[in-house]
């Protein structure tokens, strides 16, 4: 699952640009994620602020 911590998000669109499943949409300054999110992680790694979290819960 993949957590978006709006309160750091600078809505850069770097996640949308490398997400290997097109799950990442920015939309009115709006971080989206859809259910094609398969919790990779690429978009975590390379989040500027930090704004990214895979957790793994049930």
């Amino acid at each position: 699952m993949l957590n978006v911590r709006r309160d750091i998000c600078g809505y850069c669109g770097c996640c949308v640009s490398v997400c290997p499943e097109g799950a990442l949409e920015l939309i009115d300054a709006y971080l989206a994620v859809d259910e094609k999110c398969t919790s990779c992680g690429i978009c975590a790694k390379v989040c500027p602020l930090g704004a990214l979290e895979v957790t793994h819960e049930k």
